[in-house]
């Protein structure tokens, strides 16, 4: 029987006082919606259906590579309305999962056990809670299997002292849901058409109703304020140490690192606190990460350092390198094996050959820098003439002497010394000393360029 599911993503999140959609608020980098789509898509289904209300450009606009079907719930009326308007959109074959935007935890092995539990009948998932306000409550037969879910808000003392709450995901068949669905009415304290209601008519069908039960509750933990938010964020954070840790990955502080992406580590690797790995970071074998680094989108070769306060982002580094401190590629570089790029040093789309050397406060940008080479403190290329830019070529055994200007387009030739001060804006000839120290001149008749069109 084919799979389809259902995404309701159409709440308001008022407690989160927030012009951003609530589904849209980041998660380990990732807005909330784009961890349950994770886990829906684990589960290989022939369709998934979101149905969306506040925010629905802006939402849709975020999502617009996400290959799922969008409905919208313009005015909401209770989670049963939100599903009788994804109704047309499932097939009568098919079964159906129910999943919500803003509960983002869920692993797709529990909702595997979900559907497995379903059958011909109706499957829940709930948890235990100690304090348990605010939620649906779990009242079972004495069977054990669920005899009606019954909301906070009309609950009575009795159904309220119980702690095993409904959790919200559901699964079923089509034809079943689609049943219930046209019975659903909204004589309830809020004036809504409640999903949990399928279960009494599933009940009053003689159908069985299961309950499966997650033993970590954050699993199912949703989110409606700043608040929940950031617990989620540290409950998150915590898998990901734990997991980095089984794998024996060194961490100086197991609460101090925040995984927002991949992150994948060779042996022998070591991270320092409140470091933050973004997108996908390959750490090889034998790296070391210093404090309060930012890796986004890079590959680091083994045995290479990144020291403290070092930004790197959509750049590859080769093995046996030293980055940092206060180091930060920018996107584009390509760093060959034993490269030195010191304090204050910025590359940006560029590459570097092996065993050279930037050290010191100095800018490379649009430049491709050969082997051996060393870049003095204070050098710069200037790969920018206020239209396009342009690329600085430096070939091996070159040494750039302190507060050099390189002007691209330019080329040093293979063995040249640049001296100490020097702007060089002429392509300079092999294994010569060239030094450039002009006196100062203005040129009154001069006019910026100007941009075409």
């Amino acid at each position: 029987m084919p799979l389809e599911i259902v995404v309701l993503a159409a709440g308001q999140g008022k407690r989160m006082r927030s012009q951003l959609p609530k589904i849209l608020h980041p998660l380990a980098g990732r807005p909330l919606l784009a961890h349950v789509l994770a886990a829906a898509r684990a589960l290989a289904p022939r369709r998934i259906v979101v149905v969306h209300g506040n925010g629905a450009e802006q939402v849709r606009a975020a999502f617009a590579d996400a290959q799922v079907e969008w409905v919208l719930q313009a005015e909401q009326h209770g989670t049963g309305h939100a599903v009788q308007q994804a109704l047309p959109r499932i097939s009568p074959e098919a079964e159906v999962l129910i999943l919500y935007a803003d509960v983002p935890l869920v692993r797709p092995e529990t909702l595997k056990r979900l559907l497995d539990a379903a059958g011909d009948g109706l499957a829940v998932m709930t948890a235990e809670l100690a304090d348990p306000a605010g939620y649906g409550r779990i009242v079972r037969d004495r069977s054990g299997l669920v005899a009606r879910i019954v909301e906070h808000k009309d609950a009575s003392p009795d159904i309220l002292s119980i702690h095993e709450i409904n959790a919200g995901f559901m699964a079923m068949r089509a034809r079943r849901l689609a049943g219930w669905l046209g019975k659903l009415t909204n004589r309830n304290a809020q004036g809504e058409y409640y999903l949990t209601d399928v279960v009494s008519l599933a009940v009053g069908e003689g159908l069985p109703v299961r309950a499966v039960k997650v033993e970590d509750a954050w699993e199912v933990a949703g989110v409606n304020s700043k608040r929940e938010l950031a617990e989620l964020e540290r409950r998150y954070q915590r898998m990901q140490a734990e997991r980095l840790l089984s794998e024996a990955v060194t961490l100086a502080d197991p609460a101090r690192i925040d995984v927002r992406g991949e992150l994948s580590c060779g042996t022998d690797v070591a991270i320092d606190v409140n470091c933050v790995f973004e997108g996908r970071v390959t750490l090889a074998e034998g790296v070391r990460i210093g404090p309060n680094c930012v890796l986004r989108n890079v590959r680091i070769g083994a045995a290479s350092e990144i020291l403290a306060f070092s930004h790197l982002e959509d750049s590859e580094v080769g093995a046996r390198c030293r980055v940092g401190p206060y180091a930060r590629l920018r996107p584009g570089n390509s760093l060959a094996d034993e490269v030195h790029v010191g304090n204050f040093v910025e590359l940006k789309a560029s590459r570097v050959g092996r065993g050279s050397k930037a050290n010191h406060l100095s800018y490379i940008g649009d430049s491709e820098i050969g082997s051996r080479v060393n870049v003095g403190a204070g050098t710069i290329t200037c790969n920018y003439d206020g239209v396009a830019k342009h690329r600085t070529i430096v070939e091996d055994d070159c040494f750039i002497g302190s507060d050099a200007t390189l002007v691209a387009p330019v080329r040093i030739a293979r063995g040249s010394y640049i001296g100490a001060g020097s702007t060089i804006s002429k392509d300079t000839p092999p294994d010569q000393l060239t030094v450039a120290r002009a006196r100062q001149v203005s040129v009154p008749s001069w006019k910026p360029p100007k941009k075409k069109g």
